[in-house]
């Protein structure tokens, strides 16, 4: 199933995709796209539903953020070997752990705000794990039965706020619509193989990164084992797992994003976003 929500900003309705790849309304079957819905009970519950049967969302809809009450959303650095030596840093030994703010998730079309002050602000496809089960202490076996599923994330990123301003990278990292997420969170039984997708990113048309997630260190079972050692996954998190070259701090001199850029990106399965900078 590829889930989603829909609507204005702050009264989105939980929906799906159906067949013709038209948005049905869930509102009358969930509350939200979070939570117990994302649980394999939950999930089997919608599987069931007849989808041509439920309502049809308004054409040109806005898509929210695809997972509603994310308690965290976690992130992982330098996880693909291409772009640690880009960044020029080595290869970690552990996953890179850091933090977005959850006031940082919107939509995957939303506008993105340039920070106040900011001279460096950067872009990132990554690959997003859902939890769709409370996970702790668990073993790389059995995360995947812990993973609702998937999604396209931009982890957008201001690199002198991350890099230059003292502390961690957290303050460069958790800015307002610094986290677009979706448009879909594409459960995990239609992902068979989330470590070998291909995904890309453009700013004006330009192709800066074409990848793979297969080029990962760390693959999405063993994140989420390796988290849930440090605290309690709960259902409706978010794991960003990293981003392949091609970023704007590697390129020969750096380019970073200005107001009136346009970027693209999208994942194999996982559908694409777009989204225009703006001044904050």
């Amino acid at each position: 199933m590829k889930l989603l929500r829909f609507g204005p900003l702050g009264q989105e309705k939980p929906g799906a995709l159906d067949a013709q790849n038209r948005i049905r309304d869930l509102s009358g079957v969930v509350a939200d796209i979070g939570g117990e819905t994302l649980s394999d009970e939950g999930l089997a519950k919608l599987r069931a539903l007849d989808l041509e049967s439920l309502p049809l969302a308004p054409e040109g809809v806005r898509y929210g953020a695809c997972v509603a009450g994310a308690s965290k959303f976690l992130c992982i650095g330098l996880n693909y070997a291409d772009h640690a030596a880009e960044s020029g840093l080595p290869i970690p030994d552990e996953p890179v752990l850091f933090s977005k703010f959850t006031s940082a998730i919107c939509g995957p079309n939303d506008e993105v705000l340039k920070p106040r002050g900011s001279t460096k602000l950067d872009w990132e496809v990554e690959l997003g794990i859902v939890i769709g089960k409370t996970a702790s202490y668990i073993d790389e076996a059995d995360a995947d039965a812990h993973i609702a599923g998937y999604c396209t994330i931009n982890d957008v990123s201001e690199r002198a706020f991350q890099i230059e301003r003292g502390g961690t990278w957290d303050k460069g990292k958790g800015c307002d619509t610094f986290g677009p997420i979706g448009p879909w969170l594409v459960t995990r039984d239609e992902v068979p193989d989330p470590a070998n997708l291909k995904m890309w990113l453009t700013v004006n048309g330009k192709t800066f990164q074409d990848g793979s997630t297969a080029t990962m260190i760390f693959k999405p079972a063993f994140i989420v084992a390796y988290l849930s050692q440090f605290m309690t996954l709960l259902p409706g998190d978010v794991i960003s797992t990293g981003t392949p070259p091609g970023v704007g701090l590697g390129q020969k001199p750096p380019l970073y994003l200005e107001v009136g850029d346009v970027m693209e990106l999208g994942i194999e399965g996982l559908g694409q976003q777009r989204q225009v900078v703006v001044q904050a």
